[in-house]
């Protein structure tokens, strides 16, 4: 099947080829870090994580959340996900090679990220994320090459796969659980040294994941013949607003917390975050003007989303979708891993820029992830329309 997209429209290939521009680019831009070392970017000691690992939390999230149409479909047999749960399976492929990559970048030697298989630590946090991350792209590979042949061929699924459908729910709820987890366990970190951190984890995987989703379904309804049908995307839509209002709950149970106890550990953080801090040096409030943008975006996105009216309105929702995956992405993407290390542990307070390296690596690898899912839905596009037809 994968011959399929290898034949395409004009349009196709020129975004194909724009694709490739920028991935050649980041080749490019990958090879002079390598060269260098990662003095070139704007990490430092006291910020050892940065843009790509924040990149690679978020991704996470996307991943994770393919497991809102695969649940009802299999497990509960909503028929009306059928057409666009391997689209979502497709997203979570092309989202776990993205967080993968971001991996390779961000260990600087390639290499070293072998060593978590060849010498393998149990008790490192590190070791089961790459472990369930792997996990999960196998599982999501297999179970779409299963499941899509049989489409084909308009034949049921093996029996044997079911259970490895199974098997992938809680596998999906796992690989953003441990991510969570390596924030958590870090006990000198106090910003991430909350058990809800998990949880909100989830809420805004679930949110945003469905809010793509339903943007790549009414562009595809748009740009092709293809079309998902009203009432799955107006159920995503649905899951996407209940899950943004979860994650928002959660961010004012962090904000209480840290601030109405006067904890300084978590205020400080918090303080930075949104409003920023002050030393000798002078005022640090680099990040605060992204995260206002980012709740601004988010409860403005819930607000159209809470009203039916607006939320099935198909030229309101895509405007409502797109805020709801900006605002999760500055906060999860840029606010949460940064913030967790202004103050440092011993109250000094050193801010985070990423350079032009950094910022041509992330778009670049974004490139590659849409180049694989542009290829993996062309060829769902292409096998449709032949058993359509």
């Amino acid at each position: 099947m994968l011959e399929k997209a290898l034949s395409g429209s004009k349009g196709y290939w020129i975004w194909m080829f724009c694709l490739m521009t920028l991935m050649g680019m980041g080749g490019v831009i990958y090879l002079y870090q390598f060269t260098e070392g990662l003095g070139v970017t704007g990490m430092s000691r006291d910020i050892p994580w940065g843009f790509y690992i924040g990149q690679l939390t978020f991704m996470v999230g996307v991943a994770a959340s393919a497991v809102m149409v695969v649940l009802p479909y299999y497990l509960h047999n909503y028929k009306d996900f059928g057409k666009i749960t391997v689209l979502g399976e497709f997203v979570a492929i092309a989202s776990v090679i993205i967080c993968l990559m971001f991996v390779i970048v961000d260990v600087g030697q390639p290499i070293r990220a072998l060593n978590l298989f060849l010498h393998p630590t149990p008790n490192s946090l590190l070791f089961w994320d790459a472990f369930v991350l792997n996990g999960y792209l196998f599982l999501n590979i297999l179970i779409t090459r299963v499941t899509f042949d049989a489409e084909k061929k308009q034949i049921a699924p093996p029996k044997w796969i079911k259970p490895i459908i199974i098997l992938s729910i809680p596998w999906a709820v796992s690989i953003h659980t441990v991510t969570a987890f390596l924030y958590a366990g870090l006990e000198g970190r106090a910003f991430w040294l909350t058990a809800i951190l998990a949880p909100r984890f989830l809420a805004s995987a679930f949110a945003a994941g469905p809010a793509l989703l339903v943007l790549l379904c009414l562009l595809l309804r748009k740009i092709t013949r293809f079309d998902a049908g009203e009432k799955p995307i107006k159920k995503l839509a649905v899951i996407a607003t209940y899950a943004l209002a979860v994650n928002l709950f959660f961010v004012a149970l962090e904000l209480f917390t840290g601030l109405y106890s006067d904890m300084p550990e978590h205020m400080h953080h918090f303080e930075y975050m949104f409003i920023g801090l002050h030393d000798q040096l002078g005022n640090h409030n680099m990040l605060a003007p992204f995260m206002w943008v980012s709740m601004l975006l988010c409860f403005a996105a819930l607000i159209l989303l809470l009203v039916p009216k607006w939320r099935n309105n198909f030229k309101i929702l895509p405007v409502a979708c797109v805020m709801l995956f900006i605002g999760l992405w500055i906060d999860k993407g840029v606010g949460l891993v940064i913030t967790g290390f202004v103050p440092n542990p011993t109250g000094h307070i050193v801010e985070y820029m990423p350079t032009w390296v950094e910022i041509g690596l992330v778009v670049s690898i974004y490139a590659t992830g849409l180049f694989i899912l542009t290829g993996l839905y062309k060829i769902v596009l292409s096998v449709r329309g032949q058993v359509d037809a």
